[in-house]
């Protein structure tokens, strides 16, 4: 298994999307159109990453969560929010089991 982490992409993805060339740059064309852009391109890799996993399609399921995982991390740079933020959510959420986290939520 690689060293590559989320984190190493988060940088580049940050990297490109404000020093990049939008007319070779997939991220930085992203980020010049905006975060409507880049919000709808996530909901489309949700979409697709659902129905490769219903369909039980490995391969595409595993190209699709990368697509995923990138359009999120364009999605939180032009948003301005880390990667880490993310994960202490995720790590304040581990504290409790899934249902009272879940259950805490509703009332919000």
């Amino acid at each position: 298994m690689s060293g590559f982490s989320l984190s190493d992409l988060e940088k580049i993805v940050a990297e490109r999307g404000s020093q990049g060339d939008s007319a070779s740059s997939w991220t930085a064309k992203l980020f010049s159109a905006g975060i409507d852009r880049a919000g709808k391109k996530l909901g489309e890799e949700a979409v697709e990453t659902v129905i490769a996993a219903v369909r039980g399609d490995r391969a595409e399921l595993v190209s699709e969560s990368a697509d995923l995982l990138y359009h999120l991390l364009v999605v939180l740079a032009i948003s301005g929010v880390p990667l880490s933020d993310v994960l202490a959510e995720l790590e304040r959420r581990t504290a409790r089991s899934g249902v009272a986290e879940k259950a805490s939520r509703a009332g919000a």
